[in-house]
């Protein structure tokens, strides 16, 4: 019996010790697979014009897709130029955004982009930030870092903590404003450039749509 329960140990452990290696082989697979690049692409333009939706043309050095991972996404990280238009006519620019780098979350639909991120909208608004992101499923785009924007052709200057917008940049707020700039322009006698020459700081509040 004892021989017997000797030998149903032995086999039991190397029963144990199989398993797990192959589990661990499994785990170290699946990890690589993970880490596969399955996209690859260099100096991308894509223009996309659909009948009824907004169309863009997104433009980047380099793409690299990793549509095995857990969460797939795809990578750029030599920067993005992605601009929107009005209509699928694509005359009418809505909006063009430009990044240092981007990555954009497939499964979420988010996008990220970080590094001297600018957004510049038709209707003379500009956002300068750091980092942004855009839910493309929920239409909203958010910072949380500081931020700033410019509209009134630069006379009008907003700096602000975590910034919330919808995708039109019509209904956009701080979470927490931290100054507002208004620029005097002056014509200087000897040019017909204008001149920045005043700057009123005003007390925080929330911005407002300028008046047509």
């Amino acid at each position: 019996m004892t021989r017997y329960a000797q030998v149903a140990l032995s086999v039991v452990g190397s029963a144990i010790l199989l398993f797990s290696c192959s589990e661990q082989r499994a785990e170290a697979s699946s990890s690589a697979e993970e880490a596969m690049m399955t996209e690859y692409s260099e100096d991308l333009s894509i223009i996309n014009s659909q009948n009824g939706r907004r169309s863009y043309h997104f433009v980047t050095p380099l793409l690299e897709g990793y549509t095995l991972a857990r969460e797939p996404y795809r990578e750029f990280r030599k920067g993005i130029k992605i601009t929107t238009y009005q209509d699928d006519s694509l005359s009418s620019v809505d909006a063009v955004l430009t990044a240092n780098y981007a990555i954009y979350y497939e499964n979420r639909e988010l996008w990220e982009a970080k590094g001297n991120v600018v957004v510049e909208k038709s209707d003379g608004k500009t956002l300068y930030t750091q980092q942004l992101f855009w839910n493309a499923r929920t239409g909203k785009i958010y910072s949380n870092v500081d931020s700033k924007i410019v509209q009134n052709n630069g006379r009008d200057v907003f700096i602000g903590e975590g910034f919330e917008s919808d995708e039109e940049f019509k209904d956009w707020r701080f979470r927490r404003m931290k100054g507002r700039m208004e620029v005097e322009m002056k014509q200087r006698a000897d040019s017909t450039a204008a001149d920045s020459t005043t700057l009123r700081r005003g007390a925080a509040q929330r911005p407002s749509e300028p008046k047509n």
